[in-house]
């Protein structure tokens, strides 16, 4: 069924409360960003005929079992420590949220928005457009939180400067470091602080994501992943700097990163990367970047993405391509595997989901996934918060300075939280 609506931003609202209140439940939402690769502008997908809970160990080749007997749409998500299964690593820092490494569910309600019209997919799409249309919007008023970090400052500072150390002895070239901030007793209101998130902070693969009674709130830049027809695609996130005051500013800083050499040398290591990466999955030479160095603005930051693309090898599923190229490599370093061994001596808390990627398999067995950064992770029954930045560090990075690009790519998550830190 395809309805035209008359209120498109409300209907989207009143549709992410009502997806919530089922056991599980996916919001895409591309925010109107003008991206070629994108299949529609939001989905939402709603209760589970079936499903898939699994963690490391076997799970991709789990996965591609279930895919295999459900090849119609699936979302779900994929944790950054199945890394532990892709290679010889392991994760023994604390994890205070309690989500799978994997979860994928078939839904049995799906809505596409596109172009101004809404499509519902299921057995009675009348009765859940009225169902939907009937939504009362809570009004929500958060309780104080009590937000805190795994590292102070100083703390901070002196783990980057052994990681220069490294950096500066060979070990590695480039690293992905991460902090987890978090909150004990945390009572939020998952929807209304999403909504809230994307209204701050808008994006590309903006993600509201409901796993049982643990919740994903994402507000996501950076694509890990796509397949379209035989065309992979991966589109990479080094290089970050903060909006300006004025249009003046604003041009003036976008000059400045587009001209950085430390940012411009974190992007390209990273891009060789994903074109290593792709090379496992891709007919002989056709993998290519397509665009390096894109300069692209968002709310609160402005960031340096490069599209790396190939053609997949006859034969090769759509599950095993993403094995291949997993975790992604902005989220990870060069060498791959050195620098994910190192951040897991060096970071305070299990990354968990993020760092992983959420996104679909749809019927023509094409896919999206994003990176999941700019993120907040909530646990409702133990009433755990939970959001980590991160940056890349290099032999020229300036501690000071990377603990306040952290800060940066959290402004917008601190805003909805009513918090600051410094």
């Amino acid at each position: 069924m395809i309805i035209q609506v008359t209120d498109l931003h409300l209907f989207k609202q009143k549709a992410l409360q009502w997806a919530a209140s089922f056991d599980a439940c996916c919001y895409l939402d591309s925010n109107s960003f003008n991206d070629p690769y994108s299949k529609f502008d939001t989905l939402i997908a709603a209760g589970v005929k079936d499903s898939i809970t699994t963690n490391t160990g076997t799970a991709f080749a789990d996965l591609e079992r279930f895919r295999e007997t459900h090849p119609g749409w699936l979302t779900g998500f994929f944790s950054y420590d199945l890394k532990n299964e892709v290679e010889d690593l392991s994760s023994a820092n604390p994890d205070h949220l309690h989500f799978p490494d994997l979860y994928f569910f078939e839904p049995e309600h799906l809505i596409f928005i596109n172009k101004g019209k809404v499509e519902i997919i299921c057995d009675n799409p009348q009765l859940i457009f009225n169902t939907i249309s009937h939504q009362v919007l809570s009004n929500y008023n958060p309780d104080p939180i009590n937000l805190q970090s795994r590292f102070s400052k100083a703390d901070y500072i002196l783990a980057v400067d052994k990681i220069k150390a490294h950096i500066a002895r060979g070990d590695i070239y480039v690293t992905n470091f991460c902090q987890e901030f978090y909150a004990d007793d945390a009572a939020i209101d998952p929807v209304a602080t999403f909504l809230q998130l994307n209204r701050v902070s808008p994006t590309p693969f903006g993600t509201f994501y409901k796993w049982q009674d643990n919740y994903i709130l994402c507000a996501s830049p950076e694509r890990f992943l796509a397949k379209r027809g035989d065309k992979l695609v991966s589109q990479p996130i080094k290089g970050t700097a903060k909006r300006g005051a004025t249009q003046q500013e604003d041009e003036a800083i976008k000059e400045q990163l587009h001209n950085s050499t430390k940012e411009l040398q974190e992007n390209v290591m990273i891009v060789d990367l994903v074109r290593n990466d792709l090379t496992h999955s891709a007919k002989p030479g056709t993998v290519k970047t397509e665009e390096l160095f894109g300069i692209y603005t968002f709310n609160q930051v402005h960031q340096m993405i490069s599209t790396v693309v190939c053609e997949l090898q006859d034969g090769l599923s759509a599950i095993a391509a993403i094995r291949n190229t997993f975790p992604m490599g902005s989220m990870t370093g060069a060498p791959k595997i050195n620098s994910m061994r190192l951040m897991e001596q060096y970071e305070r808390s299990k990354r968990g989901v993020y760092s992983g990627a959420i996104g679909y398999f749809s019927p023509d067995n094409d896919f999206d996934f994003n990176v999941v950064i700019r993120t907040l992770l909530y646990n409702s029954v133990d009433q755990y918060l939970s959001f980590h930045t991160g940056g890349a560090i290099t032999y020229h990075s300036d501690a000071e300075k990377e603990y306040e690009e952290c800060l940066l790519k959290a402004k917008a998550i601190l805003e909805v939280l009513g918090q600051s830190l410094g």
